[in-house]
């Protein structure tokens, strides 16, 4: 009996130990596991293009990734994110992917700033241009001190003004009490006698509903998405800025796979990146088409206004620069060269 007894104590041992074996290398483990589900974030409604982007990304990586990788996403700010604390939560996995505004998370990044400098590109094709040229510094930056890897990034339509009385001129801007998403929007209100407020989205709507605020620098999707037409009646498209989202993943789970897998997403984010770009400008007409058909007034405006704007914001540009890394001069300066300014 005792003998039996001292057998059935080996055997338990010898799997208890087998099993301790496989787990710390005993078995050789694949460098990711059979399948993983990342939570991924979007601040913008379920209807936004940002949204539907990421919910297209998701599809296409299950599918290329043969279920190996599972991206379930939340929209609308459902994960209680309101933006500029995202690369925060991203780098310390609070959610391991995320969309976020690019310039809006400049607070912890100021290179991410340049996207957004008032003026700085005068069309969409100018905007791919900057956005192309400093792709690799925003991927450093974001690996390196930030540790996420960007999968790809999306365009906005340019913003421009949406407001309750008709705006033509920079005279027509003094006074103003505008919801603004980034500094650099807020350093151009203040330059043209605005006054900035910088209101999360989620805050818009009731702002604008008990005069908090009477105008939104925006592009036309937030526009439909906050229904402005039931508390305001114009858009000036002055193209001040074209702003882009990021999507990044958590670069210790994304090196988790392996690279093979790794190498399927990358392929994935560029081609939802390149439809993204695609779509903006159809997508532009047509939220601005919808704004209309609702009751917005769309102001075109003149060339003198453009030019007094332009000339306005030349001190943000040129102040935004002198306390920039050293990097975005070298990006701005190859921008220029490439569209001969």
């Amino acid at each position: 009996m005792l003998k039996r007894s001292k057998i059935s104590v080996f055997l338990v041992l010898v799997l208890v130990l087998s099993l301790v074996a496989v787990g710390c290398g005993g078995k050789k483990a694949d460098a990711s596991p059979e399948s993983v589900e990342w939570l991924a974030n979007s601040v913008w409604p379920p209807a936004n293009q940002q949204s539907i982007g990421l919910e297209e990304f998701a599809v296409k990586v299950k599918e290329a990734t043969e279920g190996k990788v599972n991206i379930r996403v939340q929209t609308g700010g459902a994960l209680g994110y309101t933006g500029p604390e995202l690369l925060r939560a991203v780098r310390d996995n609070l959610v391991p992917v995320s969309d976020m505004l690019t310039s809006g998370v400049a607070g912890d990044e100021p290179l991410f700033g340049i996207v957004t400098l008032p003026f700085l590109i005068q069309n969409f094709e100018e905007g791919r241009i900057l956005n192309d040229i400093a792709r690799p510094y925003f991927d450093e930056v974001a690996e390196t001190k930030w540790n996420q890897k960007i999968l790809y990034i999306a365009p906005w339509p340019a913003a421009g003004v949406w407001s309750k009385e008709e705006i033509n001129s920079v005279e027509g801007m003094k006074g103003l009490k505008t919801r603004t998403y980034d500094e650099n929007g807020a350093l151009f209100m203040e330059a043209v006698g605005a006054t900035p407020y910088p209101l999360p989205f989620s805050e818009v709507y009731s702002s604008l509903a008990t005069g908090v605020i009477d105008s939104v620098l925006t592009s036309t999707p937030t526009a439909v998405d906050g229904k402005f037409w039931e508390v305001l009646d114009y858009f000036a498209p002055v193209s001040i800025t074209m702003a882009t989202d990021l999507v990044t993943v958590n670069l210790t789970e994304f090196n988790k796979l392996d690279e093979e897998t790794q190498n399927k997403i990358l392929a994935v984010a560029k081609e939802v990146e390149d439809m993204m770009w695609e779509a903006v400008e159809a997508q532009d007409k047509e939220m601005e088409k919808i704004s209309n058909d609702n009751g917005i007034t769309t102001v075109a405006p003149s060339q003198e206004f453009l030019n007094d704007l332009s000339e306005i914001t030349k001190e943000i540009r040129e102040n935004w620069l002198r306390n920039a890394p050293a990097e975005a001069r070298e990006i701005v300066e190859a921008f220029n060269q490439q569209v001969g300014r």
